[in-house]
């Protein structure tokens, strides 16, 4: 089957007091409107991935992510849609949660390892899978070169310009991106990265390693929240706030500490007046169901 997803991301102008006092606008990107579970840049990251697969004759994905990882069921939901199996590695004991409840409903086997043995996973894809001619490796959050080119298109679907465009980083696969897309459009705008790990600046490594060109970004590393996957009820108080005013659905993994970081960077005088700023929603907003206890 090809692989083929049509693209539905509309841009939606976001309004609030703070940006009206800063004389800004705020747009965001609606990339969590392109599949209910292969969204936001779950879909960009796995295009030319599956496509490489499929070129390869490769019909088994063996990919990594931790219990609550969105890239997972991305990774489930797809290799069921176009026609191919699918095995995890999942980090740490084994548990049960709606996440993975979803990735086997898709058929994906799940393995449960150790942090220590995760921590080589090509190492343990050939342990489990090296005799196995199928078999194709995807990364945790599926970073490569192809997830990056994916995330790129995102700036060509662009019809206004922007001073500053917004995302938060993980794997920095997506941050290689945008950046790129920015670079090959001629986009004279500034990308600022909010990565969602303690001690983010690390991540420039892993950005850097995807660019296609050497062109200057910001990375916010103050607004993780404790780090990844934790959260304190300020941050939980603004995405309930941010939900009930918009009707844009948020998660405070990655798209709910960008937001905040962009809401507190505009109060605190950041942007100058008149600039256009663009966020993007990643989606994963299903990791939310593991969350409720902290709303």
């Amino acid at each position: 089957m090809p692989i083929n997803l049509e693209i539905f991301s509309p841009v939606q102008q976001l309004h609030n007091t703070i940006f009206d006092e800063a004389r800004i606008q705020v747009d965001i990107k609606r990339d969590d409107l392109i599949h209910p579970l292969v969204s936001g840049n779950k879909w960009r990251k796995l295009k030319y991935v599956l496509q490489k697969a499929q070129t390869e004759g490769k019909r088994h994905l063996i990919t990594f992510g931790g219990a609550y990882s969105n890239h997972l069921l991305a990774t489930a939901s797809a290799a069921a849609q176009f026609g191919f199996r699918a095995t995890a590695f999942v980090r740490g004991e084994e548990v049960q949660n709606s996440t993975l409840f979803l990735c086997k409903l898709h058929g994906m086997q799940l393995l449960f390892t150790s942090r220590e043995s995760y921590r080589d996973k090509m190492a343990l894809f050939h342990q489990f899978f090296g005799n196995d001619n199928d078999a194709f490796f995807i990364d945790e959050g599926g970073a490569s070169p192809e997830a990056a080119q994916g995330c790129a298109e995102l700036i060509g679907e662009l019809a206004q310009t922007y001073d500053y465009i917004f995302c938060a980083c993980g794997t920095g696969t997506t941050a290689a991106g945008l950046i790129n897309g920015i670079h090959q459009t001629g986009l004279n705008a500034k990308f600022e990265g909010v990565p969602v790990f303690k001690n983010g600046g690390f991540l420039r490594n892993d950005i850097n390693r995807f660019l296609t060109s050497p062109p200057a970004y910001n990375l916010h590393t103050g607004y993780h929240f404790g780090g990844y996957a934790r959260t304190t009820p300020e941050l939980m108080g603004f995405i309930q706030q941010f939900v009930a005013a918009t009707g844009i659905v948020i998660e405070p993994l990655y798209t709910g500490k960008m937001l905040y970081a962009l809401y507190e960077l505009a109060r605190s005088g950041y942007f100058k007046p008149d600039s256009r700023i663009l966020a993007i929603h990643t989606g994963g907003v299903i990791g939310l169901l593991g969350m409720q206890h902290k709303f």
